[in-house]
């Protein structure tokens, strides 16, 4: 699979990763034999991003990365994992002493004695302007228990802030084909500065895999049943923030656009993983045939016509209601 430097890094990544919050909670149940297996098949695969967070199953989509990378020495890949969720949202929890606890608890649960990428997991917007953080951050870069550090976002004002700051290797965003907002601004900014961009809920919460309807029920604990309204966290991680009903119709006409021989899936990710500045896109997989196809989605070549048509789509169905938002 193709791979591009993830930012200031330096590491070589796979433009379509494994995104691995199923793997903790919130989509259902996955037991921990069948989550082995997706991170097998990923591999075998070609992807080398694995991206997680100490939150996810409060540890154990980070514990069932670490074991499958003690089972398999030797592997060329990336882990990103992201703190701050696990604490009340306030600006003052923010701190060094707090980093250090967070950190060493990932890297327990991930087995290893540096974390690759740690990213912030979407804290208080005051967060990433505040100096005293990166900082911190810049601390445990020299300390050895980071490699590198960057951002997760829920909105480009704030993936804009991080990009200024010197130490910021990376930014996690939302984009895919309802979510266009990014590539206004936060895409040639990043570029500009050499910070990778990791492209998360590239098929808007499984909306753009086309196998949904308005009859389609989900667990109880999955986030597309209980986080509709947004009262667990931000609404736009849900279905990227556009409503249930009209992201079915608008499906509808994406899939008038994907090539013949191309899942709708793979033609959302790869229309992703095709935007000028993108480092790679991380779907996630509840099974081994999706993260096959996903990672397959790679080798997908889509026309400019393609590309006109998921931009009609989103001024014709979205923008309005999307694109101040976030």
């Amino acid at each position: 699979m193709e791979q591009r430097v993830l930012g200031k890094t330096g590491r070589n990544v796979s433009i379509v990763g494994l995104g691995t919050w199923q793997l903790g909670a919130d989509w259902g149940n996955v037991d921990p034999s069948q989550a082995q297996s997706i991170l097998a098949a990923s591999v075998e695969a070609g992807v080398t991003l694995f991206d997680t967070a100490d939150v996810y199953g409060d540890g154990k989509s980070e514990r069932a990365i670490g074991t499958f990378l003690k089972d398999n020495p030797g592997l060329d890949i990336t882990v990103a994992t992201k703190m701050g969720r696990r604490v009340d949202q306030q600006p003052e929890n923010y701190t060094l002493a707090n980093f250090r606890q967070w950190v060493d608890r990932s890297r327990r649960n991930l087995g290893t004695d540096s974390l690759d990428l740690i990213q912030l997991h979407c804290p208080p917007t005051s967060v990433y302007s505040n100096p005293e953080v990166y900082d911190a951050l810049d601390t445990l870069v020299s300390e050895g228990a980071i490699r590198n550090y960057g951002v997760s976002v829920e909105r480009t004002d704030e993936a804009l802030e991080a990009i200024r700051h010197e130490g910021t290797a990376s930014v996690q965003i939302i984009l895919n084909a309802y979510r266009l907002k990014p590539l206004d601004e936060v895409l040639p900014a990043a570029k500009a500065a050499g910070v990778g961009i990791i492209a998360r809920v590239p098929l808007a919460s499984g909306l753009l895999c086309g196998k949904y309807t308005k009859d389609t029920s989900f667990a109880d604990n999955d986030h597309r049943n209980y986080n509709r309204a947004g009262g667990s966290f931000d609404v736009g991680e849900t279905f990227s923030g556009v409503d249930y009903g009209v992201g079915l119709k608008a499906v509808a006409e994406f899939e008038q656009l994907v090539p013949d021989g191309v899942g709708t899936a793979q033609a959302a990710i790869a229309w992703i993983a095709a935007q000028d500045g993108v480092t790679s896109v991380i779907p996630g997989a509840r099974n081994v045939e999706q993260s096959v196809a996903n990672a397959a989605a790679a080798g997908v070549s889509l026309d400019g016509k393609f590309d006109e048509g998921v931009r009609w789509i989103y001024d014709h169905y979205f923008r309005e209601a999307i694109h101040p938002r976030w």
